[in-house]
């Protein structure tokens, strides 16, 4: 049937699955079909190679169809295991559970495995209600914690909240690093949990080692659960194996998902301090108050040892460190000979570029047509040629943002980092023609953000 039916990804989306993504994918050139995949590469159907500096968001942090997960998976298929019995302990969630802790301060006791990193955000609200029995939740502007209702009404940007009311209502926006405006809402006394992302997916906004500890200690002062999400930061991306590494930071609870997987089946986990977890189940009829049903599946937690046994043996964290180190440098190296780049900014292989206004008069009119239509939209034309002429998958870092995000699988290497450099150069160089390739594209994306106004 695949065989047969190849090509045909586009129609089928249109027709029977999102149509408007559809539309989406064709307008910026993203309308290929991609049929085979290995670690940090793509092919299409033409056989033409490409870098995916995007991970699938994240996911593939030890990069596409890793051969000892995909064997992990094979073998407990072959063992025909009991799985989902439900009125079972579960061994392979045991023992991943154990190796979870392994990795985290010795406080984070306890797991709860979700199918999803939105998933864990709904735990973690609802422990931080049940063990505080305090109403409100606090969060940043830019924030993303997952679309399903609980986190979206954490979430910092409109776009993806507006029309979907009513969300939860006690949650409380505050600025992102923004430690007053912290107090002010946790000294109300009412607040449950702060839930933060130690490095937002959304523009990469990076937390400051002091600011995450302060943010912490008002915390216990005020009786509030700290929460991290790390779903993107989580499984080496960072350089560490977990963001809050960097700066020693101890939250009550850890969310983690995404690039556990190993990209196979969707996995998630929260950890969190046996204290908390003893409020939510608090007796024995309440052993199961919360619940997935396939939060606990074998081949899930398979995967997830088998990833982590990859991120350790093969020191995918130090190379993540190494070359988000070069691609920063190199970057930065390249704001300074172009002035649309505004600001490089990153941690291990999580990086934003960021473009702005420029100060020559000529690319200063071009910015300024631009952005009358549309924020965001020069940013996707600097993503459109890098995929249509040099083969690299990148996105922009969110709804009106003019920021890259970079998110490559950790087993990037020097040639994949110099024919990233190699490549966006070349199309930030053209983007400082005006008029120019670049402010065609942003000019043929501006008419069609118009003709849907």
């Amino acid at each position: 049937m695949i065989e047969g039916r190849q090509g045909e990804n586009l129609d089928l989306h249109s027709r029977h699955v999102n149509p408007q993504f559809a539309k989406v994918l064709k307008t910026i050139g993203f309308d290929r079909v991609y049929t085979r995949a290995e670690g940090p590469y793509l092919w299409d159907q033409e056989g033409e190679k490409y870098l995916d500096m995007l991970a699938g968001y994240g996911v593939f942090n030890i990069g596409r169809n890793h051969p000892v997960v995909r064997q992990a998976i094979k073998d407990v298929m072959d063992a025909e295991p009991a799985a989902l019995v439900q009125m079972e302990p579960p061994l392979l969630s045991g023992l991943l559970a154990e190796k979870l802790k392994e990795k985290v301060p010795s406080s984070l006791d306890t797991v709860y495995f979700t199918n999803s990193g939105t998933e864990g955000v709904e735990t973690a609200i609802k422990y931080a209600h049940r063990a505080t029995r305090r109403p409100r939740i606090v969060h940043c502007d830019h924030a993303f914690h997952g679309l399903s209702n609980g986190s979206l009404s954490l979430n910092g940007d409109h776009h993806f909240r507006d029309g979907f009311d009513p969300l939860l209502a006690d949650c409380s926006k505050i600025p992102f690093g923004d430690l007053d405006a912290l107090e002010t809402e946790l000294s109300r006394g009412d607040v449950a949990a702060f839930v933060l992302e130690p490095i937002q997916g959304k523009g990469v906004f990076i937390a400051d080692n002091e600011y995450l500890l302060e943010a912490r200690e008002l915390c216990t002062k005020n009786g509030t659960l700290f929460v991290l999400d790390e779903v993107q930061t989580g499984f080496g991306r960072t350089g560490k194996l977990f963001a809050m590494e960097h700066s020693g930071v101890e939250p009550d609870i850890l969310v983690l998902s995404k690039a556990l997987s190993g990209g196979f089946i969707p996995v998630g986990a929260v950890l969190t301090r046996r204290e908390i977890y003893s409020k939510v189940f608090d007796n024995m009829e309440n052993c199961v108050i919360h619940s997935s049903t396939f939060g606990q599946g074998a081949f899930a937690m398979a995967a997830g040892l088998a990833t982590m046994h990859v991120i350790e043996q093969e020191g995918l964290i130090e190379n993540a460190k190494k070359q988000g180190d070069v691609l920063l440098e190199g970057l930065r190296d390249l704001a300074q000979k172009y002035e649309l780049i505004r600001e490089v900014r990153g941690c291990g292989l999580m990086i934003g570029i960021e473009f702005g206004r420029p100060r020559s008069l000529t690319l200063k009119l071009g910015w300024d047509l631009a952005h009358k239509v549309n924020e965001g939209l020069f940013g996707q034309a600097i993503v459109m040629p890098l995929l249509g002429d040099h083969r690299i998958l990148t996105q922009v870092a969110g709804h009106g943002l003019e920021v890259i995000k970079l998110i490559p699988p950790l087993v990037l290497s020097d040639s994949h980092v110099n024919w990233f450099l190699e490549a966006f150069e070349k199309v930030v160089k053209r983007s400082h023609r005006f008029p120019g390739p670049i402010w065609e594209v942003t000019t043929r994306l501006a008419k069609h953000a118009l003709s849907r106004s």
